[in-house]
């Protein structure tokens, strides 16, 4: 057998509960619950520094946030470097396969190839000749930009697309990678990245997904009852762009429409996806084809008053997981934490491909198949101040308990998430879960005081004044291939 075809699709701030398959009875998501029924679904994903950037270093270079040399958006933390020695895309191409990304790559400067021999680019407003903007410029009537609908890029507003839906950019993601598909070198193997832009806001789907959510329910938001620290006042909470304040469930509603359509239209495109591949595609390549699902972060959609990512509540920080073999998986649901840097050694694995020394995550694959006695106990998660220094936040979770430090405002707290999956209650003063809450304390302290970084003074936690950097912000890891 030939090494294995891999498409690898990504979304731009999907949930990890907008989808049927997680038990999400409001989304309609038939393709991707296809997917999940035939492969594997990972229900605690998580995204270890929920905003793009930092996300997405994560994701491609296989390394934790620290090594990546990245913990958040803002506070100096700069934007993604382009000089990692080891990325996904680039040891598959050194690997012999023929590497391609269609859509948003998030990259700076946006042109850099991350290791990929050619990219087609929709990078939403951030760059006007990017090939969608191209393309889109080309086949709209005249005097029609991408932006008409005047929502903003981080807003909370929502509202039907304004043009005709093949101009969208979802649909134009699918088309290249069909593309790309279609005038591939067969005799090479392939690594296709097939990332949308969407559901990021702009909330803008066709009038088509936006109505069928519109005249029906959505999930109304979760609110805790420690959430009016996130209330604001009407200057700040009216503000398109608002990051937190309390909106009405009428607001909410349309801007989770919004949301939902984007999402059902990506799904949709999975749809032309596999049918593109049943009637194009000969048995034995559909044989030798996997497919991994997943998303750089979620939106908070109101929970807890909250809009948008980087915080280290479920609705952020939670994303969704699929990977899909060709034959079908062993395991329907796993339910051990795995995190985007989890992503490069499972393609690797599968690609037969030698895996870099520099990269912290681990295979799935073997968990597609049974449970791992030895893996790990939680995952590590922070983001730097972004929208406000109270929002600056370290986590440490295993999808079943979540302990919670916001460190600017030395605030603690910690969530059953097995009977309260919302977290909508704060437990850390109850005094019946103390043994457990120092449990998971004393986690987060093992890893800070693992960086020697001076967050750690006297055996507890302690946040300098400083911001927080990685020593790799500027300095890459380099190394080999493991022996």
């Amino acid at each position: 057998m030939p090494p294995p075809n891999i498409i690898l699709i990504l979304c731009d701030q999907m949930r990890g509960d907008a989808l049927g398959a997680d038990g999400n009875a409001s989304i309609r998501t038939p393709n991707l619950d296809a997917l999940a029924a035939k492969g594997t679904r990972f229900k605690h994903a998580y995204s270890a520094v929920p905003s793009c950037i930092p996300a997405r270093a994560c994701l491609w270079t296989g390394q934790n946030q620290w090594h990546a040399g990245l913990l958040g958006m803002g506070s100096g933390q700069g934007p993604i470097p382009n000089d990692y020695p080891y990325t996904i895309a680039g040891e598959l191409t050194r690997g012999g396969y023929r590497t391609h990304m269609v859509g948003k790559g998030h990259f700076h400067p946006q042109r850099t190839s991350m290791g990929f021999q050619s990219t087609e680019l929709d990078e939403s407003g951030r760059m006007p000749d990017s090939e969608h903007r191209q393309w889109f410029r080309a086949h709209a009537p005249e005097g029609v930009t991408p932006d008409d609908h005047g929502v903003g890029f981080n807003s909370w507003h929502a509202r039907p697309w304004h043009t005709e839906e093949r101009l969208h950019p979802t649909p134009w993601t699918m088309m290249r990678a069909l593309d790309f598909l279609q005038h591939r070198d067969a005799d090479r193997p392939f690594f296709l990245n097939i990332s949308f832009a969407r559901p990021h806001s702009p909330y803008v789907p066709p009038e088509h997904y936006f109505a069928m959510y519109d005249t029906h329910g959505t999930p109304p938001a979760t609110i805790g009852d420690w959430a009016d620290m996130h209330d604001a006042p009407p200057q700040e909470s009216r503000a398109p762009d608002a990051w937190h304040g309390r909106m009405s469930p009428w607001e909410i509603h349309r801007a989770r429409a919004g949301y939902y359509g984007e999402i059902s239209f990506i799904d949709s495109q999975i749809g032309r996806l596999s049918n593109w591949m049943t009637a194009n595609l000969s048995t034995t390549e559909r044989k030798n084809t996997w497919i991994i699902f997943s998303s750089d972060h979620g939106d908070m959609l109101g929970d807890h008053h909250l809009w948008r990512k980087t915080y280290a509540y479920e609705g952020s920080a939670r994303i969704p997981f699929l990977m899909v073999p060709p034959e079908g998986s062993e395991r329907a649901v796993a339910d051990e934490v795995v995190e985007l840097r989890d992503i490069m050694p499972t393609i690797l694995d599968v690609a037969g491909l030698e895996c870099p020394s520099t990269v912290d995550g681990r295979s799935v694959l073997p968990l597609s198949k049974q449970p791992a006695a030895d893996w790990r106990p939680y995952i590590h998660g922070e983001h730097c101040t972004c929208y406000h220094r109270t929002q600056e936040m370290q986590y440490v979770t295993n999808g079943l308990r979540k302990f919670i430090w916001l460190p600017r405002i030395d605030e603690e707290q910690f969530f059953d998430l097995q009977i309260d999956p919302g977290e909508t209650r704060n437990l850390i003063a109850s005094p019946d879960h103390q043994d457990e809450i120092r449990a998971w304390r004393n986690n987060l302290i093992v890893e800070l005081q693992a960086r020697n970084c001076g967050w750690v003074k006297d055996g507890r936690l302690s946040c300098p004044n400083e911001v927080l950097k990685s020593p790799y912000n500027r300095v890459r890891r380099m190394s080999g291939h493991k022996a």
